[in-house]
């Protein structure tokens, strides 16, 4: 087996951004990272979730054998929230108490991960959703997202990077790469791999 940089953990759930999940395929490997998918699977060995419906059509499904509850931010060089919908499922919590954190597996790994000292992380689009769960990990933290989302980021106490109306294409502060949307996709796994390296 080829020698890897390292391993990129990806968060993945039901109707994740196919361009992102494509990109993230192709692009990570092809520059020397492993690709890893995690989701809370509640018990089971593995899940299928599938992409977002392009007319109708879902074009991509991802079988998804790692738990997120059994595996450790330390075992990544960088993990990144996929887009779309998927982040929103993820923070699901079967039990809720007034006024508590929320304790979804998803969540609860990234606490963690984002206390976890060289791991780098990335979000596009809505992914920042999942960020939203624990306002304390936005807190003060510059980022960009969708326009459909600014309301979710900034009441969680984010500063979204806004020019001329427009959230910007992406931004980075310290450990957390955010960009806007899929359209941008290239640039962002390019920054993402060269913040990787140069770490």
């Amino acid at each position: 087996m080829t020698a890897t940089k390292g391993k990129i953990g990806v968060l993945i759930e039901e109707h994740f951004d196919a361009t992102e999940y494509k990109w993230f395929n192709e692009y990570f490997p092809a520059h020397g990272y492993e690709v890893e998918y995690l989701s809370h699977l509640w018990g089971q060995p593995q899940l299928t979730f599938g992409s977002n419906p392009e007319n109708d059509v879902i074009e991509y499904h991802a079988v998804v054998t790692t738990e997120v509850n059994d595996v450790s931010p330390s075992d990544y060089k960088g993990i990144i929230a996929i887009g779309a919908y998927a982040m929103d499922r993820l923070r699901y919590q079967v039990k809720v108490k007034k006024g508590g954190k929320n304790t979804a597996p998803g969540v609860e790994f990234l606490r963690k991960a984002m206390a976890t000292e060289g791991v780098k992380l990335g979000t596009i689009c809505h992914s920042l959703w999942l960020f939203c769960a624990d306002p304390d990990l936005l807190k003060g933290r510059k980022v960009t997202c969708a326009h459909n989302i600014v309301c979710d980021v900034e009441n969680a106490g984010a500063d979204v990077v806004i020019e001329n109306d427009e959230t910007v294409d992406l931004v980075i502060d310290g450990n957390l790469i955010t960009g806007k949307h899929p359209g941008m996709i290239e640039e962002f796994v390019q920054v993402f791999v060269a913040q990787l390296d140069a770490a």
